[in-house]
């Protein structure tokens, strides 16, 4: 096996810089029950949250992000930061010789996406993407169902993420990267070229703005043609009090539907993400010839992705988010912002 950076010969100790609440409910959480990782440091500007991550954790905390690229003793660099502050961090990490996971979405367009993987070959380090909806438990099923040929040839998949009212902080603001598109466009694109890995022939993009309190989409809808002439419809909204399935999946066998969202981030939010469980009325539907089966959810599993980043690093596999299929997802984000209307 090739690997394209340096691996590591020790336990990777890892930093994780912001601590609002993905890096305080999951990554600094995730990475802390990962065994052979060690959560070394956070990094924040707030003195409060310095000190409520010092009382969390036990760690290190650093009030600037220099002092974390400073320290030789930090291997890895974990942004849990607002989309637009990903690129400018990333190459400052990997300049400063450390790996670098940066959560979704990767950065803003391609420009950002070929520096950051531009430094990531210099230096030999690995750059990669969190995009923990690759182990949710419905996508794991799909996944499931497509390998075991019960759907047949998939030709067309529809996928929605939508709730009601416009989002706020950060998420909620254009100039920091918040918006449908770069949030949970991220995610579902990401399924989408999974599931399709055929060439994407056209981005078809639709965005509304509907809520006057924010400058982000309360729409985004993407359809992506594939040059195989199978179709991906990807429906985000913040204006449905009645939401569409999460799955809708047609193939040459059967049709399948499943309804609700992965479980994983409450029980997570909660404190115990492996009680995370999927109420059986969410269980999806699978209808072929030869009738209608409900179809139970495997179990979602977030810490693999974190035990995969620890594989990665010691050179015992791959990594699970390529730079290929990390700059794939860029490459629709910015034909579906360039074509949208």
């Amino acid at each position: 096996v090739i690997f394209m950076y340096d691996v590591l010969s020790h336990s990777p100790r890892v930093v994780v810089v912001g601590y609002g609440r993905w890096g305080r409910q999951c990554h600094t959480y995730l990475i802390n029950r990962t065994s052979g990782l060690t959560l070394y440091g956070v990094v924040s500007s707030s003195a409060e949250k310095r000190q409520q991550a010092e009382q969390d954790w036990d760690c290190r905390t650093y009030a600037a992000f220099e002092e974390a690229l400073a320290d030789p003793q930090v291997d890895v660099i974990v942004l849990a930061t607002p989309n637009a502050t990903h690129a400018k961090l990333s190459v400052a990490a990997l300049q400063a010789g450390k790996h670098v996971v940066t959560d979704k979405v990767m950065c803003l367009d391609l420009a950002e996406c070929d520096a950051m993987i531009a430094a990531a070959r210099a230096s030999r380090r690995l750059l990669t993407v969190f995009q923990n909806r690759r182990l949710d438990g419905d996508f794991l099923t799909v996944q499931n169902l497509l390998s075991t040929g019960w759907l047949g040839d998939l030709r067309w998949a529809e996928m929605s993420w939508q709730g009601f009212g416009a989002w706020g902080g950060w998420r909620g603001k254009a100039a920091q990267g918040g918006g449908k598109l770069y949030d949970l466009g991220a995610h579902l694109i990401d399924q989408a070229l999974l599931l399709f890995p055929a060439p994407v022939a056209h981005v078809y993009c639709r965005r509304h703005y509907d809520w006057p309190e924010t400058d982000t989409e309360s729409e985004a809808l993407i359809v992506i043609a594939f040059q195989d002439g199978r179709t991906a419809v990807l429906d985000m909204s913040s204006m449905a009090m009645i939401t569409k399935p999460r799955f809708y999946l047609r193939g040459t066998e059967g049709t399948f539907i499943k309804y609700g969202l992965d479980p994983q981030e409450k029980a997570q939010a909660d404190g115990d993400i492996d009680a995370a469980k999927e109420n059986p009325a969410n269980f999806g539907t699978m209808k072929t010839a030869a009738g209608e089966e409900r179809v139970p959810t495997i179990p979602g599993r977030w810490q693999g992705y974190y035990e995969n980043l620890r594989d990665a690093l010691l050179g015992q596999a791959q990594p699970m988010v390529t730079l290929e299929q990390a700059r794939r997802v860029m490459e629709v984000i910015e034909a579906a912002r360039n074509q949208g209307v």
